[in-house]
């Protein structure tokens, strides 16, 4: 039985089970046990001599063990393929044009590109597409490193939010590579374009790219706003990102469950508008018609925000220290132990009193 070297290779991420897929029991009994063998005594130790240096040795130990697992496994895949190779060039037989197409050459070339894709831009070279594949290794290196030069020299940690779009780029340039590779082994002729080439070709024939949609679609609003919902997509990221900083500032903990509603409702509803775009049966409707309509209520909701953050961090402390002096009653105390309850109470009460009062039928709703 043939065994799949991608699957093995993404087995021995967990140290020991690619081998043990493979067949190589010891390899795959000792790698494991090396591995938790070494968390497990330095946290042992950790509590017996309540020594923190051994958090980290023990660490770095299971991390070189799982290092050489994972070196060793490549070792093994690649003599494993070399000798699948060798072995095919032996046999004399005339092979038949189904055998051809999936001759061990091209199951190598899947298996280097798609391990050599793992970096941005290193599977293209292998590819052959070298001025795509330094679009994605500049693209995916120099924004990180512009993201932590602005953050060190601001002095502000905030910057970093924006290494959320690293996973963007490398999913992107992941799966770029395997469709690329694909196209290759099918026959088709590669074009060495890079990405800006692509989005120009897009717009000049008035069509939106499906996977570039799919991937934008992981930060929320940004594949709405990439398909021309603009007004959807704004809404979303709105939602996504105030609701993060609200929850943080009001240290409303019990409603951290909104966060992944709102991504995973982005996420396909924005796969449902890329189906439709294909149709050609796009429309920019916002998913809250209301505040679209009555945006003096969103600018009342923003002003409420902004004087409770002047109030939270600049009145409040003055007001509480002098108020600890003069009356020996601790404000600080009651804001924090009481005000996250008395804020979720009040919206619990007035989204309750909201649905009571729009559920009522309307007087002579059933006679028309």
């Amino acid at each position: 039985m043939n065994k799949s070297s991608v699957l093995a290779f993404f087995l021995a991420l967990i140290p020991g089970f690619g081998h043990m897929y493979l067949g190589q029991k010891r390899k795959g009994v000792l790698y494991p046990l090396l591995f938790f063998g070494t968390i497990g005594f330095g946290t042992f130790a950790y509590f017996i001599s309540a020594f923190n240096g051994f958090i980290p040795l023990t660490l770095l130990g299971a991390f070189l063990i799982w290092a050489v697992n994972v070196i060793d496994m490549i070792i093994t895949l690649l003599m494993r393929s070399k000798v699948q190779t060798s072995g095919q060039s032996a046999d004399t037989t005339v092979p038949s044009p189904s055998a051809i197409v999936s001759q061990p050459e091209n199951y190598n070339e899947r298996f280097t590109t798609i391990l050599l894709s793992f970096i941005p831009g290193v599977g293209h070279f292998q590819l052959g597409l070298n001025q795509r594949g330094l679009t994605f290794l500049a693209g995916f290196f120099g924004v990180a490193s512009m993201i932590f030069f602005v953050a060190f020299v601001s002095h502000q940690g905030g910057f970093l939010i924006f290494l959320l779009a690293m996973p963007i780029i490398w999913i992107y340039s992941f799966f770029d590579a395997i469709q690329l590779l694909n196209k290759k082994q099918n026959g088709e002729t590669l074009e060495d374009r890079t990405i800006i080439e692509d989005l120009d070709q897009y717009r000049e024939e008035g069509k939106k790219s499906k996977m570039l949609a799919t991937i934008l679609a992981i930060f929320p609003g940004a594949g709405h706003m990439y398909l021309g919902l603009q007004r959807r997509g704004l809404q979303l990221m709105a939602a996504f990102l105030l609701s993060i900083y609200v929850l943080d500032v009001l240290r409303l903990s019990i409603f951290l469950f909104l966060i992944p509603i709102i991504w995973f409702f982005s996420f396909f509803d924005a796969l449902q508008h890329t189906n439709k775009a294909e149709q050609g049966d796009l429309q920019d409707i916002p998913i809250v018609k209301y505040l679209a309509n009555h945006q003096k209520w969103l600018g009342i909701a923003l002003l409420a925000l902004g004087l409770f953050y002047i109030a939270d961090s600049i009145l409040l402390p003055v007001i509480a220290e002098q108020v600890r002096n003069a009356f020996q009653i601790d404000l600080w105390y009651y804001y924090h132990q009481y005000f996250q309850v008395s804020v979720v109470c009040l919206l619990l009460i007035a989204g309750g009193i909201r649905l009571i009062i729009g559920s009522k039928p309307k007087k002579g709703g059933n006679e028309q």
